[in-house]
């Protein structure tokens, strides 16, 4: 669809809090565009940016929401058939749009299609890509799950002819089950990795791979697709491409590869190498993992035609993201991270990152079982294997429990028991209080401590950071 956007002054954005519809909003502020919104949860720190930003948003959803009649209403993702705005809306026949599709007409529409796909990595490699682009001075476009600390927002509509996008292959709206990543107007697709994720619309493998093919059918001829040949499905679906496919990998044989990976104080060294020469790179981000997503924003970065040392001094400048491994508190030798880490092999690259960076510290795995798809049993083996990688382990309270039927749901005490025959000291402590207590006042001095959860796990890292100040002091350092 080809928004008529000459008639559109006034968009109303049902679900505005957010974060992904709360930055959609600014954006649209910032073009000129009349924008009010709607939510049942306006909390900070969203409810305070679209206050700054003059964004007027009703505290709870009513018809009366929609009056006067905007031009276009935007339905969040989490919003479903019942709700009475919803309603109201297509009662009144008012015209409605998901967010891709009005992230697709009002921005990515008219630019350089960059699209980042995968399992695992997304955020990163899109924070990574849009700052080396800004870095060379491109000034990007991007749309990103997270915030990466050199721009300290989310999205920007940009000034340059790139637009980057996190390409999520989850379902599109209520109205829309086909994945995000379809609406965007690909040019350019990294593909970093396939795994089964979100059980909760995804039935097996096969269906997420026949997203993959759709998206990978629909990038023109003058595009490019960035494939990770250490991913076996990916090899698989990028074998034959209608644009041109350039590939990347840790273990050789590929157009962009990586040499000489060794952890850092501060990150990962390695020999970055391509068809155009060699540059040594200082990555400050742990983990082998996160050389890979560097390979493919090296790739891309090259096609836009940078430098191997524009791509390296930009590397070396990059903040990371928050909730990407985020350094909460460092003090007495004790540190304390934020990782958005839930899929198995998220958990597992996070804590063999953490314990490469932090050689012979014990580390506590503090995960709290969330998403729609680690609630439930389909990981229940692949949990303890992955968690096992800390010494230390901690499962907080499973993520509304009750709406998952008990013989689907993940067993939290088989799980404890799998941990422990595999070595680790595991324990579950649903109450969020007695678990922040616990670490803090068990903590000691070359601890690392890493707390993962797709979602806000109670406000513990908070928590815990109080308790580790108010016992060891202020933290020296943070980022």
């Amino acid at each position: 669809m080809l928004l008529p956007s000459a008639d559109i002054r006034h968009l109303h954005l049902i679900g505005i809090c957010g974060t992904a519809m709360g930055a959609l909003a600014v954006l649209l502020k910032e073009r000129g565009f009349r924008v009010t919104g709607s939510d049942n949860a306006v909390y900070p720190p969203m409810s305070e940016v679209l206050r700054d930003h003059e964004i007027r948003v009703a505290p709870a959803y009513s018809p009366d929401n929609i009056t006067p009649r905007p031009d276009l209403v935007v339905i969040g993702n989490a919003l479903s058939r019942g709700n009475e705005e919803v309603e109201a809306v297509l009662e009144r026949k008012i015209p409605f749009v998901s967010l891709p599709e009005a992230l697709r007409e009002f921005f990515i529409r008219g630019s350089t299609s960059i699209v980042v796909t995968g399992t695992h990595g997304k955020t990163t490699t899109s924070s990574l890509l849009a700052w080396i682009l800004d870095f060379a001075g491109l000034q990007p476009g991007f749309m990103i799950g997270g915030v990466p600390a050199n721009f300290g927002v989310g999205a920007r509509k940009g000034s340059g002819r790139f637009f980057v996008s996190e390409g999520d292959e989850y379902d599109t709206a209520f109205f829309d089950k086909r994945s995000k990543f379809l609406h965007y107007l690909p040019d350019i697709v990294i593909v970093n990795n396939i795994e089964f994720d979100h059980a909760d619309i995804f039935r097996d493998i096969g269906e997420i791979e026949l997203s993959f093919r759709r998206l990978l059918n629909i990038i023109p001829r003058n595009g490019l697709v960035v494939a990770n040949r250490d991913d076996s499905r990916v090899v698989r679906l990028t074998e034959h491409t209608w644009p041109p496919k350039v590939t990347f990998s840790l273990s050789g044989d590929a157009n962009w590869q990586a040499r000489n990976v060794c952890g850092t104080a501060c990150g990962t060294a390695f020999d970055l190498v391509g068809p155009f020469g060699q540059v040594t790179c200082e990555l400050p981000l742990f983990g082998r993992h996160n050389v890979s997503n560097a390979l493919a924003v090296a790739a891309v970065c090259a096609h836009a035609g940078m430098s191997l040392e524009q791509i390296r001094d930009g590397m070396r400048s990059f903040k990371g993201v928050r909730r990407r491994l985020e350094k909460l508190y460092d003090a007495h030798e004790i540190v304390l991270y934020d990782d958005f880490a839930h899929h198995p092999t998220a958990i597992t690259e996070t804590l063999r990152g953490v314990k490469a960076a932090h050689h012979g510290s014990r580390v506590w795995a503090i995960f709290e079982p969330r998403s729609n798809t680690t609630v439930r049993r389909f990981f229940q083996t692949e949990l303890a294997d992955a968690l096992a990688h800390g010494d230390v382990v901690r499962l907080g309270a499973l993520h509304r429990n009750d709406k998952i039927p008990e013989s689907e749901r993940l067993d939290i005490a088989r799980l404890v028991s799998d941990l422990r025959e595999r070595g680790a000291d595991a324990e579950s402590v649903p109450d969020v209080s007695r678990l922040s207590e616990e670490i803090a006042s068990h903590a000691r001095a070359g601890d690392v401590i890493v707390v993962m959860s797709n979602g806000g796990f109670g406000g513990l890292t908070g928590l815990l950071r109080d308790a580790l100040e108010k016992r060891f002091g202020a933290s020296e350092s943070a980022t």
